[in-house]
Protein backbone atom coordinates (compact mmCIF):
# COMPACT_ATOMS: atom_id res chain seq x y z
CA UNK A 1 0.00 0.00 0.00
CA UNK A 2 1.30 3.27 -1.05
CA UNK A 3 0.25 5.82 1.43
CA UNK A 4 0.02 9.82 0.64
CA UNK A 5 1.29 12.18 3.17
CA UNK A 6 0.21 15.41 3.19
CA UNK A 7 2.04 18.75 3.15
CA UNK A 8 2.03 22.58 3.64
CA UNK A 9 0.38 24.21 1.24
CA UNK A 10 3.77 25.81 -0.30
CA UNK A 11 4.13 25.59 -3.48
CA UNK A 12 7.64 24.77 -3.65
CA UNK A 13 7.67 21.74 -1.43
CA UNK A 14 6.88 18.46 -2.77
CA UNK A 15 4.05 16.07 -2.44
CA UNK A 16 5.89 13.24 -0.23
CA UNK A 17 4.29 9.22 -0.58
CA UNK A 18 5.51 5.98 1.13
CA UNK A 19 7.32 4.17 -0.60
CA UNK A 20 9.35 0.42 -0.04
CA UNK A 21 12.12 0.30 -2.49
CA UNK A 22 13.85 -2.75 -2.90
CA UNK A 23 17.70 -1.59 -1.93
CA UNK A 24 18.47 2.23 -0.70
CA UNK A 25 21.44 3.25 -2.26
CA UNK A 26 20.70 6.86 -2.90
CA UNK A 27 23.62 8.23 -4.26
CA UNK A 28 26.84 7.09 -2.83
CA UNK A 29 31.11 6.61 -4.01
CA UNK A 30 31.96 3.66 -5.87
CA UNK A 31 34.72 2.00 -4.37
CA UNK A 32 37.23 -0.56 -6.08
CA UNK A 33 38.63 -2.52 -2.82
CA UNK A 34 41.39 -4.69 -3.38
CA UNK A 35 41.96 -7.37 -1.06
CA UNK A 36 44.98 -10.57 -0.51
CA UNK A 37 43.76 -13.95 -1.03
CA UNK A 38 44.66 -16.92 0.79
CA UNK A 39 47.39 -18.32 -1.84
CA UNK A 40 49.25 -14.56 -2.21
CA UNK A 41 47.24 -13.18 -4.88
CA UNK A 42 44.90 -10.25 -4.94
CA UNK A 43 41.38 -9.85 -5.08
CA UNK A 44 39.66 -7.02 -6.57
CA UNK A 45 35.60 -5.98 -5.54
CA UNK A 46 33.42 -3.12 -6.20
CA UNK A 47 31.24 -1.86 -3.58
CA UNK A 48 29.11 1.24 -2.44
CA UNK A 49 28.62 0.92 1.24
CA UNK A 50 31.41 3.32 2.27
CA UNK A 51 31.95 6.24 4.37
CA UNK A 52 34.66 8.19 5.65
CA UNK A 53 34.59 9.28 9.42
CA UNK A 54 38.02 11.27 10.15
CA UNK A 55 40.55 9.02 9.27
CA UNK A 56 38.27 6.02 9.21
CA UNK A 57 36.57 4.49 6.19
CA UNK A 58 33.43 2.01 7.33
CA UNK A 59 32.91 -0.46 5.00
CA UNK A 60 29.28 -2.28 4.45
CA UNK A 61 30.12 -5.86 3.12
CA UNK A 62 28.47 -9.22 2.03
CA UNK A 63 29.06 -12.03 4.05
CA UNK A 64 29.54 -14.43 1.59
CA UNK A 65 32.14 -12.53 -0.84
CA UNK A 66 35.61 -13.10 -0.94
CA UNK A 67 36.39 -9.81 0.28
CA UNK A 68 34.65 -10.33 3.46
CA UNK A 69 36.93 -13.91 3.69
CA UNK A 70 40.17 -12.24 2.92
CA UNK A 71 39.50 -9.11 5.40
CA UNK A 72 38.77 -11.42 8.37
CA UNK A 73 42.12 -13.38 7.98
CA UNK A 74 44.36 -10.88 6.21
CA UNK A 75 43.42 -6.68 7.28
CA UNK A 76 45.33 -4.98 4.94
CA UNK A 77 43.56 -3.46 2.18
CA UNK A 78 43.46 -0.47 -0.86
CA UNK A 79 40.42 1.47 -1.01
CA UNK A 80 40.25 2.95 -4.77
CA UNK A 81 37.78 5.56 -5.31
CA UNK A 82 37.24 5.45 -9.29
CA UNK A 83 36.00 8.82 -11.56
CA UNK A 84 33.30 8.47 -13.46
CA UNK A 85 35.03 7.51 -16.99
CA UNK A 86 35.91 4.30 -14.92
CA UNK A 87 32.25 2.91 -14.47
CA UNK A 88 32.22 0.40 -17.65
CA UNK A 89 35.53 -1.15 -15.70
CA UNK A 90 33.58 -1.61 -12.17
CA UNK A 91 30.57 -3.04 -14.31
CA UNK A 92 32.77 -5.59 -15.67
CA UNK A 93 33.78 -6.45 -11.82
CA UNK A 94 30.05 -6.46 -10.45
CA UNK A 95 28.95 -10.25 -11.73
CA UNK A 96 32.21 -11.49 -10.60
CA UNK A 97 33.42 -13.41 -8.02
CA UNK A 98 36.93 -14.35 -6.34
CA UNK A 99 34.94 -17.12 -4.90
CA UNK A 100 35.60 -20.38 -7.21
CA UNK A 101 32.73 -22.25 -4.93
CA UNK A 102 30.35 -19.68 -5.26
CA UNK A 103 27.88 -19.14 -2.97
CA UNK A 104 24.11 -20.51 -3.43
CA UNK A 105 22.99 -16.87 -3.06
CA UNK A 106 24.90 -15.83 -6.09
CA UNK A 107 25.39 -18.80 -8.52
CA UNK A 108 22.12 -17.44 -10.55
CA UNK A 109 24.15 -13.98 -11.26
CA UNK A 110 27.59 -14.47 -10.32
CA UNK A 111 30.61 -16.33 -12.12
CA UNK A 112 34.16 -17.25 -10.99
CA UNK A 113 36.76 -15.13 -11.75
CA UNK A 114 40.21 -15.14 -10.42
CA UNK A 115 41.96 -12.73 -12.61
CA UNK A 116 40.16 -9.63 -12.02
CA UNK A 117 42.24 -6.76 -12.53
CA UNK A 118 42.79 -8.85 -16.43
CA UNK A 119 38.90 -8.50 -16.65
CA UNK A 120 37.83 -5.36 -16.32
CA UNK A 121 41.00 -3.67 -18.79
CA UNK A 122 42.67 -1.97 -15.49
CA UNK A 123 46.13 -2.50 -13.90
CA UNK A 124 47.99 -2.43 -10.24
CA UNK A 125 50.67 -0.87 -9.13
CA UNK A 126 52.88 -1.65 -5.75
CA UNK A 127 51.61 -0.13 -2.20
CA UNK A 128 53.98 1.54 -0.08
CA UNK A 129 52.27 0.00 3.45
CA UNK A 130 50.07 -2.73 2.57
CA UNK A 131 50.17 -5.84 0.69
CA UNK A 132 47.08 -5.53 -1.28
CA UNK A 133 47.95 -3.52 -4.70
CA UNK A 134 46.09 0.06 -5.61
CA UNK A 135 44.16 0.33 -9.11
CA UNK A 136 46.68 2.09 -11.01
CA UNK A 137 43.40 3.98 -12.99
CA UNK A 138 41.87 5.05 -9.62
CA UNK A 139 43.04 9.08 -8.80
CA UNK A 140 42.63 8.56 -5.60
CA UNK A 141 43.59 5.56 -3.11
CA UNK A 142 43.35 4.44 0.29
CA UNK A 143 45.75 2.01 1.90
CA UNK A 144 44.28 0.80 4.88
CA UNK A 145 43.86 -2.00 7.42
CA UNK A 146 40.84 -2.93 9.10
CA UNK A 147 40.60 -2.18 12.94
CA UNK A 148 37.04 -4.03 13.36
CA UNK A 149 34.60 -6.35 11.63
CA UNK A 150 31.14 -6.82 13.25
CA UNK A 151 27.99 -7.99 12.44
CA UNK A 152 25.38 -5.99 11.59
CA UNK A 153 21.87 -5.56 13.60
CA UNK A 154 20.35 -8.27 11.36
CA UNK A 155 23.60 -10.49 10.45
CA UNK A 156 23.42 -10.24 7.14
CA UNK A 157 26.13 -7.66 6.53
CA UNK A 158 29.36 -7.17 8.23
CA UNK A 159 30.64 -4.05 9.13
CA UNK A 160 34.55 -3.08 8.36
CA UNK A 161 36.07 0.23 10.34
CA UNK A 162 38.85 0.76 8.18
CA UNK A 163 41.77 2.52 9.41
CA UNK A 164 43.66 5.06 6.48
CA UNK A 165 47.23 4.49 6.45
CA UNK A 166 48.17 6.42 3.59
CA UNK A 167 46.68 8.28 0.65
CA UNK A 168 47.65 8.48 -2.53
CA UNK A 169 46.14 11.04 -4.95
CA UNK A 170 46.94 11.93 -8.76
CA UNK A 171 49.04 15.87 -8.64
CA UNK A 172 46.13 16.84 -11.22
CA UNK A 173 43.74 17.08 -8.00
CA UNK A 174 45.77 18.40 -5.54
CA UNK A 175 45.97 22.11 -4.64
CA UNK A 176 49.35 23.78 -5.77
CA UNK A 177 51.85 23.77 -2.61
CA UNK A 178 48.77 21.75 -0.66
CA UNK A 179 47.59 18.68 0.89
CA UNK A 180 44.03 19.72 0.00
CA UNK A 181 42.08 17.71 -3.09
CA UNK A 182 40.39 19.97 -5.34
CA UNK A 183 36.89 19.66 -5.31
CA UNK A 184 36.48 21.01 -9.06
CA UNK A 185 38.79 18.66 -10.15
CA UNK A 186 38.01 15.53 -8.50
CA UNK A 187 34.39 13.84 -9.44
CA UNK A 188 33.59 10.58 -7.99
CA UNK A 189 31.63 7.76 -9.55
CA UNK A 190 28.47 7.85 -7.76
CA UNK A 191 25.93 5.02 -7.30
CA UNK A 192 22.38 6.04 -6.91
CA UNK A 193 19.64 3.41 -6.88
CA UNK A 194 22.01 0.97 -8.64
CA UNK A 195 22.53 3.34 -11.43
CA UNK A 196 26.22 5.70 -12.01
CA UNK A 197 26.55 8.91 -12.07
CA UNK A 198 29.70 11.47 -12.27
CA UNK A 199 29.46 15.05 -10.37
CA UNK A 200 27.16 18.46 -11.80
CA UNK A 201 28.11 21.65 -11.49
CA UNK A 202 29.67 22.49 -7.69
CA UNK A 203 26.53 23.78 -5.81
CA UNK A 204 28.25 25.92 -2.81
CA UNK A 205 30.98 24.65 -0.42
CA UNK A 206 30.46 23.78 3.43
CA UNK A 207 31.64 26.74 6.08
CA UNK A 208 34.34 23.95 7.34
CA UNK A 209 36.29 23.61 3.83
CA UNK A 210 39.98 24.99 3.86
CA UNK A 211 39.00 25.21 -0.20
Amino acid sequence: MIAVQTSTSHDDVCRHITVEPSILYFGTPVVLLTTENADGTFNLAPMSSAWALGQVVVLGLGMSGQTALNLRSRPEMVINLPGPELWQAVEKLAPLTGRSKIPESKREAFRFEKAKFKAAGLHHEESLLVRPPRVAECVLQLEARANEIRHDVARKFFIVEAQVLRVHACADIVLSGTNHISPASWSPLIYSFRHYFGLGNELGKSFRSHT
